[in-house]
């Protein structure tokens, strides 16, 4: 059985989580992911993607340790012993979470229910977070049963929040109500009870009526300030302000806004 379906509103892509088993990311989930973000990613005719949980109290419990346990277990009874100087290479789920990071279009979680580790990670990989107030929470509780955020946890997050708060969350297996993550920085906005998808599908729509070249550059050059040296980063951010001073979408709205005497924040 499926468990993602996608509603087109337009512009505006919907992909509901419908069918986790239990609630959790299993690699069901993962493979479907990754068809879909695919097909999305080159959709032109897609501007803004939203990610939303179908289970009623629930985005995306977490990744399903009954599957991580029986991983273990083969690993175990192989004999496998990891090198931890030799780093391993991408798996599905890491190209699926980067691909969101990377396509030139932008994705919002809109986290409705319980995003724990696999799940919540995967709301890091988002562009923005929207959530809803209710009585769940979201976080990182690897560590109580021995195993790390493993799905870019640690990096996202700390480049989200700063590494001393990522570390005491990560550290202490800690889970947040929807309040306290809009505090700490990890959500955008906080709606009430029912209405993340709405909140959500409405900036979708916003920005989809925005220039999509800017969009994609704009997503790129701030996407990439972690890695990238100021002065490289300026460079680059030169580089595409006259790549987009030179398309027609941008003169014409520049001609529109100053032959009709727009105001800026009106065109």
């Amino acid at each position: 059985m499926a468990q993602l379906s996608v509603e087109r509103d337009g512009p505006v892509a919907v992909v509901t989580i419908t069918n986790p088993p239990m609630g959790y990311m299993d690699t069901g989930t993962v493979a479907e992911l990754d068809v879909v973000t695919r097909e999305l990613e080159t959709d032109d005719s897609v501007r803004a993607v939203v990610l939303t949980g179908g289970i009623p109290g629930v985005f995306i419990r977490h990744y399903s340790v009954v599957e991580l346990a029986a991983a273990s277990q083969r690993l175990r009874e192989q004999g496998v012993t990891v090198d931890t100087e030799s780093l391993i290479p991408e798996r599905t789920i890491d190209h699926v979470f980067r691909r969101l990071e990377t396509m030139p279009k932008p994705v919002i979680a809109a986290i409705n229910g319980l995003a724990m580790g696999g799940g919540f990670e995967l709301t890091l990989a988002c562009d923005i977070r929207v959530a809803e107030e209710g009585p769940y929470e979201v976080g990182l509780p690897e560590i109580k049963v021995g195993i790390l955020p493993g799905a870019g946890g640690t990096q996202r997050l700390a480049r989200l929040v700063g590494m001393p708060r990522a570390l005491e969350i990560a550290m202490r297996g800690r889970t947040v109500s929807p309040a306290e993550a809009f505090r700490l920085g990890i959500l955008q906005e906080l709606t009430p009870a029912g209405q993340a998808v709405a909140q959500a599908r409405a900036m979708a729509h916003e920005m989809s009526r925005l220039p999509p070249r800017a969009a994609g550059h704009i997503k790129r050059l701030v996407r990439g300030t972690p890695e990238t040296p100021l002065a490289d980063g300026l460079a680059l951010e030169r580089t595409l302000f006259l790549d987009l001073m030179t398309t027609d979408e941008a003169f014409e709205r520049m001609t529109r806004m100053n032959t009709e005497d727009l105001d800026i924040r009106r065109v």
